[in-house]
């Protein structure tokens, strides 16, 4: 349950039901920030609603700082995470894939699910496409992995690859969020002003 929570005060049976409480609760933050909205998250596509965006450059920021942070101060060892093997052409074309799907349907998965939870058509309908894409990639699968296992990189970070210090990356990747909100504010003002 994490490296806060030592082995055997909490038993392995009830990792899916803690999973299922988190789950929820994400969803309803998912929910109460309007992220079930497909106009909230299309609208950084558009220009006129950044909030998706400063969301997430939040979270990777405060993420990264607090993971340091608790290694600095010796409650988590960083070398010890796991780290998604990288595919490079898997990546590179899932994402594009992804980033077609998000802009046409407003949806990612994850906030597909928040809203169809509250019974949104639209996102019924996406749920729907992402099912029928994993049922004709399942049964493609031999055509597809090339691709998919296409360009092996290993278990690999930025960090690691460029022998970067990591509180320079950290830094580094706060600035470039100040930076993006800044511009994304005036790139909104200036759209609601051209339309509204």
């Amino acid at each position: 349950m994490g490296p806060l929570i030592p082995n055997g005060i909490i038993p392995i049976e009830w990792d899916s039901i803690i999973a299922i409480f988190i789950g929820i609760c994400f969803g309803f933050v998912l929910e109460s920030s309007g992220f079930s909205s497909s106009r909230k998250l299309a609208g950084v596509f558009y220009g006129y609603d950044f909030a998706v965006l400063k969301v997430f450059f939040t979270a990777a920021a405060v993420s990264v700082i607090g993971i340091y942070y608790m290694d600095y101060l010796g409650y988590l060892d960083v070398s010890q995470l796991y780290v998604h093997p990288t595919y490079l052409w898997g990546a590179i074309v899932g994402g594009i894939i992804m980033g077609a799907g998000f802009v046409a349907g407003g949806f990612c998965p994850g906030t597909s699910l928040c809203a169809v939870a509250i019974g949104k058509l639209d996102a019924w309908i996406y749920v729907l496409g992402i099912m029928i894409g994993v049922f004709i990639f399942s049964e493609l699968y031999s055509f597809f992995e090339p691709i998919y296992d296409g360009d092996f990189l290993g278990n690999i970070t930025l960090i690691d690859t460029f022998n970067w210090n990591p509180y320079w990356v950290i830094f580094i990747f706060s600035i470039i969020a100040v930076v993006a909100f800044a511009v994304s504010d005036i790139v909104r003002k200036r759209i609601k002003s051209v339309f509204y």
